[in-house]
């Protein structure tokens, strides 16, 4: 995993790669935004419904530690062994927004978590403990992996998979110009 100097670093980053990946959906067309494709797991708006859960869930547990609520990792009703159910949830939860809309919000929201972190100290994010939210599971890890495991580290990862699904999409549409090859 990729260690930061310093929360300049981990900033930068995360404004680097949510870029790029963002980038990637300018010429995704939202007819497609649903379409999934045999060697990619995600289609792109549940790619984009996947970054905005995550950074919703990290900010809403620092949220509730602050206004002195239980916190509840990974999120109410679900367990970490119940991922597919909490990315559904996500699905679920954006999938009537346009690619658009989704790229809008996704643009907020990273811009709203690189503000969020300019609140913390280097304490409170490189050194275990800074907040009670992240010892909430025995690996015990500090805000900067939980925040880097959930922005830049998908960012980065989702941005390979969008360009893999839209080479697929490409090589799908020259297959249906050929005569027979496609009942579309």
């Amino acid at each position: 995993m990729r260690e930061y100097e310093d929360k300049e670093a981990l900033i930068g980053e995360i404004e680097k790669t949510a870029a790029l990946f963002l980038q990637e959906f300018d010429d995704v067309s939202d007819a497609d935004g649903d379409l999934r494709l045999e060697g990619v797991d995600k289609t792109p708006r549940e790619m984009l419904a996947y970054q905005l859960g995550w950074m919703e869930l990290i900010r809403g547990w620092d949220r509730d530690e602050a206004a002195g609520k239980t916190v509840v990792t990974p999120a109410p009703g679900y367990k970490w062994n119940q991922m597919g159910a909490l990315y559904g949830q996500f699905y679920s939860q954006y999938g009537a927004q346009s690619l658009t809309e989704l790229g809008r919000m996704f643009s907020k929201a990273s811009a709203d978590m690189v503000e969020w972190l300019c609140g913390f100290t280097d304490v409170e994010l490189f050194v275990s403990g800074g907040r009670k939210w992240a010892q909430s599971t025995p690996s015990g890890w500090p805000v900067w992996k939980w925040v880097h495991m959930n922005t830049a580290a998908p960012f980065k990862t989702f941005r390979s998979k969008v360009r893999k699904w839209k080479k697929l999409r490409a090589a799908s549409r020259k297959e249906c110009r050929k005569p027979k090859l496609c009942l579309q």
